[in-house]
């Protein structure tokens, strides 16, 4: 499929889950099949091409009238594991977080009430045919969720700087089963230590989440296009997921100045990425 643009899409960051094959029903599981097989398969940046571009016209696309085909693909011990994007679902949810995150004289500008409204009542009547649908993929605009780093370890960091035509990248992968656990167990924690908080709202949020999915699933914690706004030191320096765990583990022993301690840097490094946003 060709790309709308060659214009890179900053500040988006991505927690997907790669299901195997055999968590797909037919005829659904031979289209990814070979679908897996392409060469030529899109990236995450074209996905945010498309969706910017569908903001052009007069009215804007609020929501594609197509669900995507396409997926992110991984292997996991030999087995082909898929990330479909459901792109059509995911706007739509989006579309209903809108409102919290933008003036509305903003929202109207962007997206007028009668497209939103139009396509609030789409949502209604798909989602009455698919009551057990849900996204294989969440995004944040311009940061990670801190609980986002409780499902992945720093040993399953991969940093890569690019080079050429090849993009820096720094993502962690982790096997759903030990997600689902480091979850568990930071409840645990964090519910005895504070007992309540934004921390342990999301980690019961994901938690669920992750339940809806194939034991044998694979976990991926993206930093997508947020590699392209930060130098390339930073990048090299960033072990959030290794903050949240020293920070939790601290908790666990009852250390609260060590945990301050990581909170400290998290918040540090992540209150630059912010103030880049307000900058753009």
């Amino acid at each position: 499929m060709p790309k709308v643009s060659s214009v890179i899409v900053p500040y988006a960051t991505y927690l997907r889950v790669y299901e195997p094959l055999a968590a797909f029903p037919e005829p659904e599981r031979d289209h990814w099949a070979r679908y897996a097989r392409r060469s030529d398969r899109p990236s995450y940046q074209d996905e945010l091409r498309r969706s910017l571009a569908d903001l052009l016209p007069t009215p804007p696309v609020a929501v594609p009238v197509q669900e995507s085909g396409d997926a992110f693909v991984a292997e996991v011990d030999g087995a082909v594991c898929v990330c479909p994007w459901r792109t059509r679902l995911r706007g739509w949810l989006a579309l209903g977080e809108l409102a919290d995150e933008l003036p509305k004289p903003v929202l109207d500008a962007v997206l007028p009430e009668v497209v939103r409204r139009q396509a609030a009542q789409d949502y209604e009547r798909w989602l009455a045919r698919n009551p057990d649908a849900r996204p294989w993929i969440r995004t944040s605009t311009w940061q990670v969720p801190l609980h986002w780093f409780v499902l992945v370890s720093d040993e399953e960091r991969r940093f890569d700087k690019g080079s050429g035509d090849i993009p820096p990248m720094l993502r962690y992968r982790t096997p759903m089963v030990e997600a689902r656990r480091r979850v568990a167990r930071a409840l645990r924690t964090l519910k005895d230590a504070i007992d309540e908080g934004p921390l342990i709202d999301g980690l019961l949020d994901v938690g669920r989440w992750l339940e809806e999915f194939h034991p044998r699933s694979l976990v991926e914690l993206d930093y997508g296009g947020l590699v392209h706004t930060l130098p390339a030191g930073e990048l090299e320096d960033d072990h959030s997921a290794a903050d949240v765990t020293h920070g939790i583990d601290a908790l666990r022993r009852g250390d609260g100045e060590a945990a301050g301690v990581a909170y400290g840097r998290l918040v540090e490094r992540w209150r630059s990425v912010r103030d880049r946003r307000s900058a753009n």
